[in-house]
């Protein structure tokens, strides 16, 4: 009788979401493989990946979500133990991201960033943890440890996800608007430590969003991947190649550096226009949404937090990544949640939709009248 009460509540519009996104990252990768020349090799392994993550996410809907809250703290100390073991592995097309098991390989940053998410709500659940200026010493220092070992692998995008997240956690919690400037003020303090860290291809692409060139002119080096990007976004037109048809003669036009993982985006707005592009951002939008309500439903602070900061962390990758590809932010190498190739980020992500279902299905713990105090027991309802 429970699993049939908990079946009836199950955000069904979730699990749709989760599973239309992870669709269109498979058509995404199958037109990345096609102008690349590719065998279908990634497309098969990103559909057994995406297999995986549905388990991953059934598995994480199952049992009670607060069996998690104790081990929040080992979890992301686990996680910047395995961001470090990175390095103990070969370097692969010159960057440390992952630990090889075998033929299998994982990349532990994805999985940090879920970790943080857990970490932070479990600290900010506590009122007086985030209601004064000394308690925000700790979230910046659970930001910045990822960020450094992430940052050195290198991947900058990754590393730099975590300091707008930390500001909209802090924010979901209800930190005084005052400490919010004073955060981001110790954000770009923080920013001398990061830019020092970066290498010489990193910065160069950060300098290439002020140093764009202008429409048809042929772009080698620093700024090679923008222009690609955005020369992909015009050939892609309204209704894309898929309808259209192929609008260049030369098929190197339609060549892009990271066209699977990174670049996925304009792929799909290449093939499906401006009008698959915009479906794509409605289904983030809706995920999004989704994750929104259910934060607001949950009347336990653990839950409510981890909701929020799931929602908060599709929010920020789907605009960065965006944002890189039509020129308004540098490119970083940040993926495209459950769209992008990659078994990794793909389970990290699914891992996510199951917590943020399982959060769903529960929210009904009573709590006192001050915001996030725990209980340390659910109120039983009278009959």
């Amino acid at each position: 009788m429970e699993s049939q009460r908990l079946g009836f509540r199950l955000p069904w519009g979730t699990i749709l979401l989760f599973a239309a996104l992870v669709g269109c990252g498979l058509l995404g990768i199958s037109r990345s493989e096609e102008l690349a020349g590719g065998s279908g090799r990634l497309l098969r392994v990103q559909f057994a990946w995406g297999l995986v993550a549905g388990v991953g996410a059934a598995l994480a809907t199952a049992p009670n979500y607060r069996r998690v809250l104790r081990l929040t703290y080992p979890i992301f100390f686990l996680s910047l133990v395995s961001l470090g073991v990175v390095y103990l592995f070969p370097a692969i097309n010159g960057a440390r991201r992952w630990i090889r098991l075998g033929p299998l390989g994982f990349q532990p940053s994805e999985f940090a960033k879920l970790a943080f998410v857990l970490a932070m709500s479990r600290y900010l659940m506590f009122r007086e943890n985030y209601r004064k200026l000394s308690g925000l010493i700790a979230p910046l220092i659970l930001a910045l440890a990822p960020s450094l070992l992430i940052l050195r692998e290198p991947d900058l995008g990754t590393a730099l996800l975590f300091f707008p997240l930390l500001l909209a956690m802090l924010a979901i919690a209800g930190a005084r608007r005052r400490d919010l400037v004073l955060m981001v003020a110790a954000c770009v303090l923080v920013a001398p430590v990061l830019w020092s860290q970066m290498s010489r291809e990193q910065r160069s692409r950060v300098t290439a969003v002020w140093n764009q060139a202008e429409p048809g002119r042929i772009v080698q080096g620093d700024g090679y991947h923008l222009a690609k990007a955005k020369q992909l976004l015009v050939l892609g037109g309204v209704w894309g190649s898929a309808i259209e048809g192929e609008t260049a003669f030369d098929q190197g036009v339609y060549h892009i550096p990271e066209g699977a993982t990174d670049s996925i985006f304009v792929v799909i707005a290449e093939r499906y226009g401006l009008f698959g592009a915009t479906i794509l951002l409605l289904l983030y939008a809706l995920l999004i949404w989704q994750a929104v309500a259910i934060a607001e439903a949950t009347r336990e602070p653990f839950g409510r937090l981890v909701a929020g900061g799931i929602g908060a962390l599709f929010a920020i990758q789907v605009l960065i990544n965006a944002g890189m590809m039509v020129g308004l932010l540098p490119i970083t190498g940040l993926s495209l949640p459950l769209v992008s190739y990659g078994g990794s980020g793909l389970l990290a992500h699914g891992l996510a939709i199951g917590l943020l279902l399982n959060i769903g299905l529960r929210p009904g713990y009573e709590v006192g009248r001050e915001p996030f105090r725990f209980p340390t027991a659910p109120v039983r309802r009278a009959a």
